[in-house]
C-alpha cells in the first residue's frame, strides 16, 4: 500500500491510497468516526439557571463543544470503563466550572438596546490546563439583566460508536479515484462541459475530446456521470481505478486528522490481532 498526502493542515487532510481494496478504506472509515477515543462533556451538575434555556439542552450543547483530545489530553485520563470509581473521580474524568452573570458578560456594543449577553465556551474553566474548549467563541447561552448561571460539567473519554459528540471527525469519507475517458472521434458539445457541477472539465478550441479538455483537478470528480447524461453522442466516459482510493478527514479540532488516522490503523492492527489469536486458540482446541 501506498500513500500520497495531497492536501494537510491543522482540521482537514485529504491522501490518495493506492494499492488497497475497499473493506480496508472502510474499515479505516467507520473506526476513525467510532473508535477513536475522544474526550466530551458527560455530565452537569447545574447549581443555578436563570437563563431561557432547559437545562437538557444547555447540557446537549455543552456536550457538543469540541474539547482538546490529543494524545497529552488522552494520556492523562483512563477510560471511566476501567476505573474503579463510581460515577467520576479525578483519574477518568476532567471539570470544568460554569459560573457568570449579566453583570460579569461585555456588552454587547454592536446593538442599540444591550439587553442580553452572549456566554461563550471561553467562560468554562478546567481543572486541567491541556484540557480545553478548542474554540473560545462558542456561544453557550444568553443571559438577561438580573440572570445567572452557575454549573459544573464533568468531560470523560468516549467514542463516537456511543453518541456523536465523541466522534473525532466531521467528515471522514472516501471514493474511488476517478478516470474520464473521451472519444476522440466525436464532437464534444458545451452542454457537456457546462454538466460538471464541479468544474472538472474545461472548454477549449478543439471541439474533439482530448486531455485537454481535463483541468489538473480531477480528484475533484465526484464520480456523478453528469457529463456521461449530458452527451447525446457517448464522446465521454467516466469510471474510476479499483485499487486506488482518495480519503478525505476532516476533525472538529479536538486533534489533527492525522492523529486520528494513525490511532485509527492501531485499532484495526488490535482487532486483527485479537482476531488472529482467537482463530490460533480455535484451531488448538479442534
Amino acid at each position: 500500500m501506498e500513500i500520497e498526502v495531497k492536501e494537510n493542515s491543522e482540521n482537514e487532510m485529504v491522501f490518495v491510497l493506492n494499492n488497497v481494496d475497499l473493506a480496508f478504506a472502510n474499515a479505516i472509515r467507520r473506526i476513525g468516526m467510532m473508535e477513536v477515543p475522544k474526550i466530551a462533556i458527560e455530565y452537569i451538575n447545574v447549581i443555578k439557571n436563570d437563563s431561557r434555556m432547559f437545562n437538557e439542552v444547555l447540557a446537549h450543547r455543552l456536550g457538543l463543544v469540541p474539547i482538546t483530545s490529543d494524545s497529552e489530553a488522552i494520556e492523562s485520563l483512563i477510560p471511566h470503563e476501567e476505573c474503579d470509581c463510581e460515577d467520576y473521580c479525578s483519574k477518568c474524568s476532567v471539570s470544568f466550572t460554569l459560573n457568570k452573570t449579566w453583570d460579569d458578560l461585555p456588552k454587547d456594543e454592536s446593538k442599540d438596546k444591550d439587553i442580553q449577553r452572549i456566554v461563550y465556551s471561553k467562560d468554562l474553566h478546567s481543572t486541567d490546563s491541556k484540557i480545553k474548549p478548542v474554540f473560545d467563541t462558542i456561544p453557550l447561552v444568553k443571559l438577561k439583566e438580573d440572570q445567572e448561571i452557575e454549573l459544573e460539567a464533568i468531560a470523560m473519554i468516549g467514542k463516537g460508536k456511543y453518541h456523536a459528540k465523541w466522534m473525532p471527525t466531521t467528515v471522514c469519507s472516501y471514493k474511488q479515484y476517478p478516470i474520464i475517458t473521451f472519444d476522440g472521434e466525436k464532437e464534444l458539445s458545451n452542454d457537456v462541459i457546462d454538466a460538471c457541477p464541479n468544474n472538472v472539465l474545461k472548454l477549449t478550441k478543439n471541439k474533439k475530446p482530448s486531455a485537454q479538455h481535463l483541468k489538473k483537478n480531477i480528484e475533484n470528480c465526484t464520480l456523478c456521470k453528469s457529463c456521461v447524461r449530458a452527451s447525446e453522442n457517448d464522446a465521454i466516459d467516466v469510471s474510476y481505478e479499483d485499487n486506488k482510493i482518495i480519503f478525505k478527514i476532516e476533525t472538529d479540532g479536538s486533534m489533527n486528522p492525522k492523529e486520528v488516522l494513525l490511532r485509527a490503523c492501531d485499532v484495526l492492527y488490535d482487532k486483527a490481532d485479537k482476531i488472529s489469536e482467537q482463530t490460533e486458540e480455535e484451531i488448538k482446541s479442534s
